[in-house]
């Protein structure tokens, strides 16, 4: 099993870097990660057999590109910003890319060779800006599939969950759930049933829990809980969420409190907070596991470390096995084989 990690590339990382993990249970640890992608600003990505998809910026250049080997056989790259977001669908060989920047969703197609095809774009535009200085124009940071078959984007700009579908090559728009503003959405997961999403707001550090039906696109805004304590008074920016293949754990990633917060799914979909654990870095902007949900790898992207933790499936709760393992600029992890 191995570990991806990639992030910014502004200091000491040339790109995307390759962890063995070795051992199990408390003796389980990573190897020392060595570069495998030499890319600039390899923030978010994705793998498919062994073509790798990232993000890219470098030279004044943004956009996606696809690496084989760690040799570079296709680009989509435009003047400007390159995308926060990319999400992928192996079957239909498709990947979603959000930009928080340029305000645009993008549909991109691939082939075996890994050769990229940009089907289609929409661009979001300042229709409901939030109140908080984060929020001067639309910005998406996620765009993926639903449980449906649709796709979903979450707007930090506009405090919003957006719905398409996607249908002969085209995006139309479906339907819209408004957060509260000030929210900053940013991330979300679906429930195992499809009837329930949750959403995180950066800059609320919350997580809104939402029913809803995919077929009459009716939302219910059921609760939403903050993901820091209390009596927190610094700056905090809640980042990834992730859920339990099983539905019965939800996990947050806070930059600022530099922790990840674990909440347990009741019976109704509310949430009850268990345990929130140290990321032992600063700025956790992603975490990830394996694929038994066994192992959590933790990035922080401020102080160039990671942290590697056993998780309990029967509670949820994480435990540290690894500090400080040497990682520049994370900002995206990735389990692979």
């Amino acid at each position: 099993m191995h570990i991806l990690i990639g992030g910014y590339t502004k200091h000491e990382s040339e790109g995307i870097y390759q962890f063995d993990f070795i051992g199990a249970g408390n003796e389980a640890h990573l190897e020392q990660g060595r570069n495998v992608v030499k890319v600039g600003g390899p923030t978010y990505f994705q793998k498919a057999g062994d073509l790798i998809f990232t993000i890219k910026n470098e030279n004044g250049q943004g956009g996606i590109a696809a690496y084989r080997r760690g040799k570079l056989v296709s680009q989509l790259i435009h003047d400007g910003s390159s995308p926060a977001y990319v999400g992928i669908n192996q079957d239909k060989r498709l990947l979603y890319t959000a930009n928080y920047h340029t305000g645009m969703l993008s549909v991109i197609s691939y082939d075996e060779q890994g050769q990229l095809t940009l089907l289609d774009q929409v661009k979001h535009e300042d229709r409901a800006l939030g109140p908080k200085p984060e929020q001067d124009t639309a910005h998406p940071h996620y765009f993926d599939e639903t449980p449906g078959g649709h796709l979903v984007s979450c707007d930090l700009g506009q405090d919003r969950v957006d719905f398409y579908a996607f249908k002969d090559g085209k995006l139309s728009h479906l339907a819209s759930y408004q957060n509260e503003d000030g929210f900053g959405t940013r991330h979300l997961v679906f429930d195992p049933s499809g009837q329930y999403f949750y959403v995180t707001g950066e800059l609320s550090s919350q997580v809104n829990v939402v029913k809803f039906d995919e077929a009459s696109w009716m939302f219910q805004n059921v609760a939403t809980y903050s993901t820091i304590p209390a009596d927190w008074d610094k700056h905090n920016g809640a980042a990834a969420i992730r859920m339990s293949k099983d539905g019965r754990f939800i996990y947050v990633s806070n930059r600022g409190n530099d922790s990840i917060a674990v909440f347990e799914v009741k019976a109704d979909h509310t949430l009850k907070l268990i345990q929130r654990v140290s990321t032992f870095g600063e700025f956790p902007r992603d975490f990830n596991w394996d694929e038994e949900e066994a192992y959590v790898v933790a990035a922080n992207q401020n102080t160039n470390n990671a942290t590697l933790y056993a998780r309990n499936a029967a509670d949820g709760s994480l435990t540290p096995l690894v500090k400080n393992i040497q990682v520049p600029e994370g900002t995206h992890v990735l389990f692979t084989e």
